[in-house]
């Protein structure tokens, strides 16, 4: 990347925005200007009807390599750990709380607040050869902010393993402690995110907003207020143009307005 090359690049392709961090000499390393121009991106997806599916992923052989280290390392008052931590805590929750489905596509390693990055995405691929690393001990830290979305994915056991003992792993072992959906052969990442791209958009727009926030929010309240909260939203969605446009479609065998024509 030149000097004068953007941290962060989105470049909209059909209904499909992708968002790439831009800087592989540092490795896509998180500063906080990177942080904030990402929050932005993903803002601006939320407004663009266009935009059914966001892509995460990085430029070069690293997906990103957590906290940028020479800016946290700057005796800045101002710096790093002020606006860090507080930015990423805004990032994270920018992507969980995303309308549109937002896809991890992990084409290089991952270290520490990277993993942050693929725990708040609703899907994430890896391709086979990636590593993984929650060295945030090696350097003196802890997992802070990114346990808050890491933790509702990994089991207790795995994350004792993966946080403490800091150690490089392969991404099947990510995979199997729930953190991603996939594990491919590099060649054939564009192919995976391409079918959950395909698949996502048979979802109407609306339904698929209303489904993240079930999966954010029911495990957080207690079975009285679940089912108050749920039944509500069921009769409103029942009730919504998109449901008729839907329900409709099927009815009349044919595909609902905001799906793909089928081949």
């Amino acid at each position: 990347m030149s000097q004068g090359e953007p941290k962060v690049v989105s470049a909209l392709t059909g209904s499909v925005l992708e968002i790439r961090m831009n800087r592989p000499k540092a490795r896509n390393a998180l500063d906080p200007e990177s942080m904030e121009l990402l929050v932005q991106a993903l803002a601006q997806a939320q407004t663009q009807d266009q935009v059914r599916v966001i892509v995460l992923t990085g430029t070069g052989d690293t997906f990103s390599a957590g906290a940028d280290v020479k800016a946290a390392l700057a005796q800045d008052p101002e710096g790093f750990a002020k606006r860090g931590p507080v930015v990423m805590a805004e990032l994270l929750a920018q992507i969980q709380d995303s309308d549109k489905p937002v896809i991890a596509k992990v084409q290089g390693n991952v270290y520490g607040g990277g993993n942050g990055l693929v725990a708040a995405c609703d899907l994430a691929v890896a391709a086979e050869h990636v590593r993984f690393a929650f060295s945030e001990v090696r350097l003196g830290v802890a997992p802070a902010v990114i346990s808050v979305v890491c933790l509702q994915k990994l089991g207790r056991a795995d994350a004792n393993e993966l946080f403490l003992l800091g150690e490089r792993v392969p991404a099947q072992r990510v995979l199997d402690a729930g953190m991603i959906n996939a594990v491919v052969a590099e060649d054939a990442l564009n192919a995976k995110v391409e079918s959950w791209v395909q698949t996502l958009a048979l979802g109407g727009p609306l339904a698929l907003a209303g489904t993240k926030e079930l999966i954010r929010r029911v495990p957080e309240m207690d079975r009285a207020a679940a089912f108050d909260y749920t039944a509500e939203m069921s009769a409103r969605y029942f009730g919504s143009p998109e449901a008729a446009e839907g329900m409709t479609a099927l009815m009349q065998k044919r595909t609902p307005s905001w799906a793909p024509e089928s081949e």
